[in-house]
């Protein structure tokens, strides 16, 4: 009974690090992490994530996040960019490049091509004097004091700072680009989210002013003016219109 006590006291301990982990990291934020959300819901391309090892794998969900919250984002695995997945990057995008100490060898390696590309980088790390930190036009702090495991060497608080981190960074852009509950449902058809997400049709219909309208005797290129500045793809006459 006492060795069982013994683990869940520990057990208790473990979540009180993690939690203070991620409380410290959210303390920490300031203007920096404003900028970040405003340069990545004006980024016209996608936002490549990458990193290594437990930062790579979070990196992973933080990019299907920002993806389905409508930012396009991809994970790019730092070993393999160096041996040709560098052109997933564009000059258009932003990279959010992940490494707790700061000085994984395996994304030091591709900041200076990310620079010669052109992409933005902002890095969440938690050491500010780093050299990966150096390179960076913004940089996200993680706030860490110690991991939770008793070698206070294995990724825990750390990797949960830093999910709690992108999540909120990814829930800001998501609510700086307005992006509505009927967006998330276009992005989840399927499983068990599609069929929670239920809206009703005048949530989804197009009325009045947004519907593509055009008179039946009107010119087969005003039809071809109308379709292309909508996003609809179609016109609808307007006894179609009135009757549905």
């Amino acid at each position: 009974m006492t060795k069982y006590m013994d683990i869940l006291k520990r057990a208790g301990e473990i979540f009180k690090s993690e939690i203070s982990a991620i409380e410290a990291t959210g303390l920490a934020l300031n203007e920096t992490f404003k900028e970040a959300v405003e340069k990545i819901a004006a980024c016209n391309g996608r936002v490549v994530v990458t990193g290594m090892g437990k930062s790579g794998i979070i990196g992973r969900k933080i990019a299907a996040t920002l993806s389905s919250t409508g930012t396009p984002s991809l994970f790019l695995h730092p070993a393999e960019a160096v041996h040709g997945d560098l052109g997933m990057i564009d000059r258009e995008d932003i990279v959010l490049a992940i490494s707790n100490s700061g000085k994984t060898e395996e994304v030091l390696r591709i900041l200076s091509a990310i620079k010669q590309i052109g992409a933005r980088l902002i890095v969440i790390t938690g050491n500010k004097q780093s050299p990966i930190a150096a390179a960076a036009e913004l940089v996200l702090q993680l706030k860490v004091e110690n991991e939770a495991d008793s070698f206070g060497l294995i990724p825990t608080s750390s990797a949960a700072a830093l999910l709690v981190l992108g999540d909120a960074l990814a829930l800001s852009v998501l609510e700086r680009k307005g992006f509505q509950k009927k967006d998330y449902v276009f992005f989840h058809p399927g499983g068990e989210l599609g069929r929670r997400l239920k809206l009703r049709v005048d949530e989804v219909m197009r009325s009045g002013k947004k519907m593509p309208v055009i008179q039946r005797g009107a010119l087969l290129n005003h039809a071809l003016e109308v379709i292309s500045a909508g996003d609809l793809g179609m016109v609808v006459p307007p006894v179609f219109w009135t009757v549905y």
